[in-house]
């Protein structure tokens, strides 16, 4: 994916045109890899909707307009690795072989249900890490200064909240 240096600095500067020319441009790009890192599911659209939704609104944070390519592929893998998508990714891979794996939710309104209710078992510290990375897509830094703790610190308790979500969605 070649990006047009202007076109990058007159999305970021808040141009409405540009912002639409660059996430059409790069679509495509971000499509292949998102099937590429994802797996062919149909989860592979609503990550490449919720990629260019993140670059759109983060766009400003960009550091180098060179850096487009990586930074826009880092935020697919991101959402990619995403606890729901991976569950989802899991049930297609059942249903494709013709099994069901046990206890999976027969309709994507079962999915998002069981999904509301292992963030709801949360504890509030934990809900609000998943929140805060895997809805909002900050970084590490960016949560660890909003919750005023290390990095570290941040990391343990995102860490421990998937795997208490994992535990709930597995039992």
């Amino acid at each position: 994916m070649k990006v047009d240096a202007q076109l990058l600095n007159d999305a970021r500067a808040g141009d409405p045109i540009a912002m639409a020319t660059l996430l059409r441009e790069a679509r495509p790009d971000i499509h292949r890899y998102a099937a590429y890192t994802c797996g062919r599911t149909s989860a592979v659209e609503e990550v490449v909707q919720e990629a260019l939704l993140v670059v759109s609104r983060k766009l400003d944070q960009l550091r180098t307009p060179g850096g487009f390519v990586g930074w826009a592929f880092t935020i697919v893998a991101r959402i990619c690795a995403w606890p729901a998508l991976a569950l989802r990714r899991a049930l297609m891979a059942g249903s494709e072989a013709g099994a069901q794996l046990p206890g999976a939710p027969r309709s994507a309104d079962d999915l998002r249900i069981d999904i509301a209710r292992a963030l709801e078992s949360l504890p509030a510290t934990h809900r609000e890490v998943i929140i805060m990375r895997d809805l909002e897509g900050c970084t590490i830094t960016e949560m660890a200064t909003r919750l005023g703790i290390s990095r570290a610190a941040t990391k343990s308790r995102l860490h421990r909240a998937r795997a208490l979500a994992r535990e709930f969605l597995s039992g």
